[in-house]
């Protein structure tokens, strides 16, 4: 039995019964470093880096983060820079150029200077860490990662520009929703009713076609496809990545590789993530709680990488993107910070008429512009002679598309200065109070994030940052035409933001709802965005806080984890109101009802309402909501469906549909669910369970690309989980076969001020190496709901720490 699995009844008391010991220390010679510094890496694999000087303290977490997550790195790299056909050969040019075309392309020193003072050093530091274990990889092959090895090719050199110069990885948002309004709104006045039920707006606002704008002359297929091969993550298939023809393996399994293929998790998730701090008032021990589990795509490895950054003037500890140097979710034993997505509007779909002479002109302001045309070769695997490629720019951006008549550019907020994603968290995360917190949000560029602050003395906070455009004559969700009508004016200024410090309620909770005041001008005037996540999260954490504080109930760190894990979900508890009053004769509709009366609308596990529940709104009721749209417009709501918008529409039933039409609806929906259900799940409804759908598994991208046996080493679990998507537990998921797609691989509780007592978790594990008992360690904790302490000082490092290493600067 591993040590953690011993220790899994215990993790949220720390297992402190079980103390481990500690490997002898392991010399490594590392180029850059000043002096020696010291990694403790303690029984969750987290690194604890000792270093004498702060910039060998970052040369030390690049060093910690490639020998965790080299070939996740790499990868990350190689796709954001355009690099990728040099290792995987053809298939993959036309995303390298692709990718080449939202890579960041101004002047460096303006770049750096956006950041900080320092942020040019502190890069290099980070990629001289990471180009350390690179040579050891050189010099000793057997340190590469499995898939390394598994498709014959070797890690690259980084370089500092790198970090900032990639910027897909961004949380990129908008530009889809403008093509797909466009072809709800090209079918006139019921196109725009199906817009609203496919997208909910807040405040609520009827897009206004931009005068020129023809949203009938979208070629949106092709649209989205350049979007998506410019911004997606890699997605590795037996056709681009033919494992089996480069190395001894099994023949890979054409059956898994035709399933493997699964929606954008991201997508379909619809980023998200719940975050609040909780005043001293409000709490048992009279301190401050920060909490924070962010949600993307579930994977293995996970995004998420936690590790101690210690070194005269820092000692900072949490979670970052392990491509990135330092910090972006933790503490630094003074301050603690934690993020979700604040939905800013930082992107528009530009469309221009071409000149019918030369298509590489465009019409702006009653003349002929030209393109800038950028010419790059890429290397190709098996290939002797790099391939030429071209990626062309009008003034507003990369052009994505374009033909004989027309052309479309990508604007995109994050495409400027200083707008590398999650950067700035250089900035904050050496803050020391509430003002030095506040002046570096006024400096973050993107993505637009709410932040919620809390520190050792008491004070919490919340401000978003982020780069807002200006838009002085149009509202951003729809495209507009590039032909000098429709131009940006700048940013709003960070002080433009709302912001709240120690608020009387006692407490701030966010999770990507509009949370701007409805007395804010910017609520008002959509000067942010209008496109939110779905507020089932936020209505439930809200619920959570009003219920406990009007009980005069302290707040535990127990009650935060309650809270991250809790499966309830309000549009269920809603429906489940409506469909009170009802009865049928129908035996299906009847056994129906009589499952779900009484449930109380949790995502339980082992719930059969749950199951039936969920089945039901996806496959029976959503589509039957759908239904009622004219048939020509139906397409437009049905891939995309809002739930909120088909809950408030079945709550305040309205011609067409009268409420005796919306009882029937939801009857004759319900049987059909129950059939599914029993489809899925047998004829027994006593053996339903919502985690016999719902299952947790996390997938290595290489999974569709490698025999069953090396599949069963890279992918990690399977195990009954519940959650929604409209749950505090976000358990988004495919909805051909419900398994897990998105939520929160990592989970954060800090008790403020006694950093010893916080916990965490981050699954599958910390590694990214599949031989590394710490791949999946965490999973299993995990899929339990449990956590592990985030020990913070040296005694309880020391005390938890199974192996050191001592890093030497290379003579």
């Amino acid at each position: 039995m591993t040590l953690l699995a011993a220790c899994t009844a215990l993790v949220v008391a720390g297992c402190a019964s079980t103390v481990p010991v500690t490997a002898p220390a392991r010399a490594v010679p590392v180029a850059g470093l000043e002096k020696p510094a010291e990694i403790l890496i303690d029984r969750w694999g987290v690194p604890h880096i000792y270093a004498a000087t702060l910039y060998d303290a970052f040369i030390a977490q690049g060093y910690a983060a490639a020998r965790d997550r080299l070939w996740q790195m790499d990868t990350w790299r190689k796709r954001g820079l355009g690099e990728m056909a040099r290792d995987f050969g053809p298939g993959w040019v036309d995303s390298d150029r692709a990718a080449r075309s939202v890579l960041f392309r101004g002047d460096m020193y303006r770049e750096w200077l956006a950041y900080g003072s320092d942020a040019k050093r502190v890069a290099e530091a980070f990629v001289a860490g990471v180009n350390a274990f690179v040579a050891e990889t050189e010099a000793d092959p057997a340190k590469l990662p499995l898939e390394f090895r598994l498709l014959g090719y070797k890690p690259s050199r980084w370089a500092a520009e790198d970090t900032v110069r990639i910027r897909h990885h961004g949380l990129t948002l908008n530009f889809t929703g403008e093509v797909d309004r466009a072809a709800a709104y090209c079918a006139g006045p019921d196109g725009i009713r199906a817009d609203a039920l496919r997208r909910e707006t807040s405040p609520t606002v009827v897009a206004k076609v931009p005068e020129g704008l023809d949203p009938c002359g979208l070629p949106a297929a092709e649209l989205k496809r350049a979007y998506a091969l410019a911004t997606a993550a890699p997605r590795f298939t037996r056709e681009n990545t033919p494992v089996a023809s480069r190395v001894s393996v099994l023949p890979a399994d054409p059956a898994a590789l035709q399933t493997a293929e699964q929606p954008d998790a991201d997508t379909l998730a619809s980023y998200g993530s719940n975050n609040w701090t909780i005043a001293p008032k409000l709490t048992a021990t009279g301190r401050p709680i920060l909490a924070n589990d962010p949600h993307r795509a579930h994977g293995a490895p996970s995004l998420r990488y936690i590790s101690h950054i210690s070194a005269p003037g820092m000692d900072v500890i949490g979670a970052g993107e392990p491509f990135l140097p330092g910090i972006s979710i933790g503490h630094n034993g003074r301050i603690a910070f934690g993020l979700t997505r604040f939905y800013m509007d930082q992107e528009d779909l530009y469309t221009y008429q071409v000149n019918p002479a030369n298509p590489r002109e465009y019409r702006y302001q009653g003349r002929w512009e030209p393109m800038t045309r950028v010419q790059e070769s890429i290397a190709v695997k098996g290939e002797a002679q790099p391939r030429v490629v071209e990626n062309w720019y009008t003034r507003h951006g990369p052009v994505l598309h374009g033909d004989a008549k027309s052309a479309f550019a990508l604007r995109a907020a994050w495409l400027d200065l200083g707008m590398a994603p999650y950067f700035g968290s250089m900035d904050y995360m050496r803050a020391q109070n509430w003002d030095q917190f506040r002046a570096a949000m006024n400096r973050w560029g993107a993505p637009g994030e709410n932040q919620v602050y809390a520190d050792s003395t008491g004070n919490i906070g919340w401000i978003p940052g982020g780069l807002t455009p200006i838009r002085p004559n149009w509202d951003g969700l729809l495209p507009v035409p590039g032909d000098g009508r429709y131009e940006w004016t700048g940013y709003r200024n960070g002080d433009e933001l709302p912001w709240e410090f120690n608020p009387a309620r006692g407490y701030v909770v966010t999770a990507n709802e509009n949370n701007i005041p409805p007395q804010h001008p910017l609520y008002r005037n959509g000067g942010v965005g209008y496109e939110w996540s779905d507020p089932a999260r936020a209505h439930r954490l809200h619920g959570i806080f009003q219920q406990q504080v009007a009980a005069g109930r302290p707040f535990t760190l127990e009650d935060s984890q309650r809270m991250q894990t809790d499966v309830t979900a309000v549009p269920a508890q809603r429906l489940l109101k409506l469909l009170a009053p009802l009865s049928s004769p129908d035996a299906d509709t009847a056994r129906a009802l009589a499952l779900l009366r009484g449930w109380d609308g949790r995502m339980a596990p082992d719930s059969a309402a749950a199951a039936l529940y969920e089945v039901w709104f996806m496959e029976a009721l959503r589509p039957a909501v759908v239904g009622t749209l004219p048939a020509a417009v139906q397409r437009v709501a049905a891939t995309e469906t809002s739930t909120e918008r088909v809950v408030q529409f079945l709550e305040t039933p309205a011609a067409p549909l009268s409420a005796a039409q919306r009882d029937a609806l939801l009857l004759a929906s319900l049987g059909k669910g129950y059939a599914a259900a029993a489809k899925r799940l047998g004829s027994d409804p006593a053996a339903w369970q919502w985690g016999k759908l719902h299952r947790a598994v996390f997938n290595h991208p290489l999974a569709a690309a490698v025999d069953p046996a090396t599949r069963a080493r890279l992918v990690v679990g399977d195990w009954p989980l519940g959650g929604s998507p409209s749950t505090p537990l976000a358990a988004s998921y495919n909805p051909a076969n419900y398994q897990l797609t998105a939520g929160a691989s990592f989970r954060m509780v800090l008790d403020v001020g006694q950093w010893d007592a916080s916990r965490v978790v981050n699954t599958p594990g910390q590694s990214g190496d599949p031989a590394s008992p710490h791949y999946r360690d965490l999973a299993p904790v995990w899929a339990a709901g449990q956590y592990f302490p985030l020990v913070y000082s040296r005694q309880a490092v020391e005390r938890n720490a199974t192996q050191r290493l001592q890093l030497q600067p290379a003579r």
